[in-house]
């Protein structure tokens, strides 16, 4: 049997939003491994995991707060982190199930330890379990129809700059934007400029029993915001399948 590596995505934060296959292939796995911050606390996903399995998990840290371009520490944390489960394998495991809050192919950790994985064991099968987005859960905490008909829909993390933002704006009827609480009062000022602050959904600690859903034109536009945030964009509908 060749071994696999599992990147299991647990949701946002919210325990009843994983999937019934997620949790039976965290209760299968032989090792479950989460990402951590180097400031080791428990992390959604750990949190998740042991409410639906009891198990013990193996904490793989990760510069998960530093910016992209920072230098080795992220790189040296990938090489960390790819050869525990490669540890993993070599001690007689066969099953390694990486847990990761949203889905781990948007924007995961578990892209970058997948390909150190596979450069350490070039056997190695990867797969993945989806898992329910941030984008998805503030849409279901607000209310908001993602699309419809013909829209469009950008998802993009505010670290790619205002600039980005301001093209998804003119350029699609739904933006969902990531990342952006330090830059939060740009970012709003930008939206404010399209002239589509009225539509728009800030969602913070989605999942959580502290989760801060509202209309972003209420919030402080001096206020910055925590890093896993979401900004939710949508353009004014008038009439049923008016966007057919």
């Amino acid at each position: 049997m060749r071994p696999v590596l599992t990147g299991v995505g647990v949701g946002p934060g919210d325990p009843d939003l994983v999937t019934v296959k997620a949790v039976r292939v965290l209760r299968e796995a032989d090792v479950v491994v989460v990402p951590v911050a180097d400031t080791g606390e428990e992390g959604r996903a750990e949190r998740i995991v042991r409410a639906h399995t009891g198990r013990e998990v193996t904490r793989l840290v990760f510069a998960l707060s530093d910016p992209p371009g920072s230098g080795p520490r992220r790189d040296d944390a990938w090489d960390a982190a790819g050869a525990a489960v490669a540890a993993s394998y070599a001690r007689g495991a066969r099953t390694v199930a990486f847990a990761t809050i949203g889905d781990p192919n948007v924007y995961s950790t578990f892209t970058y330890l997948a390909e150190t994985v596979r450069g350490l064991v070039p056997e190695v099968e990867v797969r993945t379990v989806p898992g329910v987005t941030a984008m998805q859960a503030l849409a279901a905490s607000s209310g908001t129809v993602l699309v419809e008909g013909r829209e469009s829909l950008a998802l993009m993390p505010l670290t790619a700059g205002l600039d980005a933002l301001r093209g998804a704006l003119d350029a699609h009827d739904t933006v969902v934007a990531y990342k952006g609480g330090r830059m939060l009062p740009r970012v709003l000022a930008a939206v404010r400029e399209s002239g589509r602050l009225a539509g728009a959904v800030y969602g913070a600690s989605l999942g959580l029993p502290e989760e801060d859903v509202r209309p972003a034109a209420g919030l402080d536009p001096a206020e910055a915001g925590p890093y896993l945030s979401a900004l939710l964009v949508t353009r004014e509908r008038t009439g049923r399948g008016g966007r057919l």
